[in-house]
């Protein structure tokens, strides 16, 4: 049995990472659940999967959580430990029952968190882009040293990780992968000024957080995914390649030397490589559907329009940079997607405000992941002064 636990359990990987304990009690218990603000949720997440700890954010998640515990009925002798603040979020992964963490928390908020269960040798279900993007480096010679298993949750990935389980590695030439396009795809670049966050909010294929489905729109999604790839199996930048695909059914591409393509092809539904994170290297039936073959349809594949989403460009060059530029990188998109989000800044200027970070916060070689977090905060402040410099005439919601 596996003794998990969930770093974000509130949010929609934490959330499908439920349903799969709950459909398979026999192979999983809850060791901690890990979450932010949705105290309401967390409790009755509590109440059903009765874990030993459960952690908020800040003390007044913690007073909240207080609240919404009394508000179901469930009784002082029933709660788990009840902690919260960035320590907590460390010290429930470093129990030796914990054996699997799922690493869900968008942000560097799940960074120390899970480079500690990597260091601690246990397996991380990887859903959270920041790890890698910010800290790659780092991660992975953990991962070597330590022995810690990352297995990927994010779709494209999980798609590459299964891809390559099939063939030789040296003879793999080529890792591709796929993006839906967002919900501009097919939007002139000339009316990308005038674009609201809910225009920008409305995903075509998936269902996530607001920060995600932005960074979709502006493909600086699929830019990470590209950083992350090169960490996870060991490409070069030029060895990854971005193809668009609305349909979301083909994941992720492997090419051989040869010239033969390998696809990983499945339904659009997080509980698959979710559980195939919990499973590997078994399979196991899945909550999801399978595809008909029976049923016509045609895929869509087609190059990404680097002129109308300079930010998919931005990540390679960073990437090719190499040392702190990727955690500025995540840090200054972070804060740019949220002043449009708030309606204070144009779409457009999302770009503008990474760029212009990027090119005023000096490149440096992070040695721990304190010199990360540092990076991180700086970075954070300047996309913070150059948001504030341009809310004027913004378009809202």
């Amino acid at each position: 049995m596996r003794t998990l636990t969930i770093l974000g359990s509130t949010g929609s990987i934490g959330t499908s990472t439920l349903d799969i304990v709950r459909r398979n009690r026999h192979l999983y218990q809850v060791y901690a659940l890990v979450a932010g603000a949705n105290t309401d949720l967390l409790a009755r997440q509590i109440q059903e999967f009765r874990p030993t700890v459960a952690v908020v954010a800040t003390s007044d998640g913690l007073a909240r959580l207080y609240e919404s515990l009394q508000a179901i009925g469930m009784s002082r002798h029933e709660w788990p430990e009840l902690v919260g603040g960035d320590r907590a979020r460390v010290e429930a992964v470093r129990p030796p029952e914990v054996d699997t963490v799922i690493s869900a928390i968008v942000g560097v908020a799940g960074l120390e968190a899970t480079y500690e269960a990597v260091c601690l040798g246990k397996r991380v279900g990887l859903a959270n882009k920041e790890v890698l993007v910010s800290a790659g480096a780092l991660v992975m010679d953990a991962a070597k040293r330590y022995g810690g298993e990352l297995l990927p949750v994010d779709s494209e990935h999980n798609g590459a990780h299964q891809c390559l389980r099939a063939g030789n590695r040296k003879q793999v030439s080529k890792l591709i992968l796929t993006a839906s396009g967002g919900p501009f795809r097919n939007t002139p670049a000339s009316e990308l000024a005038f674009v609201t966050p809910g225009q920008a909010l409305n995903h075509p294929t998936w269902r996530m957080g607001n920060r995600i489905t932005i960074d979709c729109a502006t493909l600086m999604n699929k830019g990470f995914e590209v950083i992350e790839a090169c960490w996870l199996f060991d490409f070069s930048p030029s060895q990854v390649d971005v193809v668009i695909h609305p349909q979301s059914t083909v994941h992720a591409m492997i090419e051989f030397s040869d010239g033969s393509v390998l696809a990983q092809i499945s339904a659009t539904d997080m509980r698959m490589p979710i559980q195939y994170a919990l499973t590997y290297p078994d399979r196991s039936d899945a909550p999801v559907p399978k595809i008909d073959w029976a049923q016509a349809r045609q895929w869509e594949f087609c190059p990404p329009d680097h002129q109308k989403f300079p930010l998919l460009k931005l990540a390679y060059e960073c990437l090719e940079t190499g040392g702190s530029a990727t955690c500025t990188l995540n840090a200054a998109d972070e804060i740019a997607v949220e002043a449009f989000l708030d309606g204070r800044i144009p779409y457009p200027a999302i770009h503008e405000i990474v760029h212009e970070t990027l090119s005023r916060i000096p490149v440096r070689t992070p040695r721990t992941i304190g010199d990360i977090l540092e990076v991180d905060k700086e970075s954070r402040v300047l996309a913070r002064e150059l948001a504030t410099a341009r809310t004027t005439g913004t378009v809202t919601a």
